[in-house]
């Protein structure tokens, strides 16, 4: 039986906030990374927090759904977005798709899953014959991880800190564990690498960009060399489609 209760890890903790500016920025720089591989077709979200990601989508696609768990959120959401996106107020683990979908975007909630593996077999019955799967999660070996690690801050680069149990999350995934999910949900990697080179922790980056000591020209400096660096990445990403049956 789940006992978990969503709303209350959607709540900031411990003087810790559930998202950061840096994370509404990142959104943009997801974006702009899935943009050769979307298509126009029907698009899933899953997972919206307060509707700053689904926001952007509905600028993108005329035909998106929204799956929640959490009801304070899906309120936080509907009143960015309106009617323009359909919500659905339930957990991955008992929504009953009645359509398949053409994107279907899974970003920095796979760690929140108690059983990872078994919610990706069901989102890929989820994916049309073209569909695809955006998948985004927190990089354990982001720079800025390594670096609290090097401090004394964390126990080690995969560990999951009490704020980040606190939020809901279960895992903190490096790229060879992500591909190994992907891999055993019969998904298959179209694409994969990282997003924004990140040597500072989330509110060091709120605090700098307040405070006018980077700028959005230094932000996409990160953006693009993270490029080059995927493993030192803020987030790492996979583009996944169903894989193909094999022949016996």
């Amino acid at each position: 039986m789940n006992t978990r209760n969503y709303d209350a890890e959607a709540k900031d903790h411990q003087g810790h906030r559930y998202a950061y500016d840096f994370d509404y920025l990142m959104h943009e720089y997801m974006l702009q990374t899935f943009a050769p591989f979307i298509d126009k077709g029907a698009t899933l979200e899953l997972g919206c927090f307060e509707g700053n990601f689904t926001r952007m989508l509905v600028d993108s696609f005329d035909d998106l759904e929204v799956i929640e768990a959490s009801h304070d959120c899906i309120i936080a959401a509907r009143e960015k977005v309106g009617a323009q996106a359909r919500f659905h107020h339930s957990t991955f683990e008992t929504f009953e798709a009645t359509r398949q979908y053409d994107n279907i975007f899974l970003i920095h909630t796979l760690e929140h899953l108690d059983e990872p593996v078994e919610v990706l077999r069901r989102i890929s019955g989820w994916l049309s014959d073209k569909g695809r799967l955006f998948v985004a999660v927190p990089n354990a070996h982001a720079a800025s991880r390594q670096i609290a690690v090097k401090m004394g801050l964390i126990e080690h680069e995969t560990a999951v800190t009490l704020p980040e149990a606190d939020a809901g999350h279960r895992i903190t995934y490096s790229s060879d564990m992500l591909s190994a999910h992907l891999r055993k949900a019969g998904l298959q990697a179209i694409a994969r690498g990282g997003v924004f080179f990140k040597a500072l922790a989330n509110f060091q980056i709120d605090a700098a960009l307040q405070a006018g000591i980077i700028t959005k020209a230094y932000m996409d400096g990160c953006f693009e060399l993270g490029q080059h660096y995927p493993e030192l990445c803020s987030s790492i990403y996979v583009i996944c489609e169903r894989a193909a049956p094999t022949l016996r």
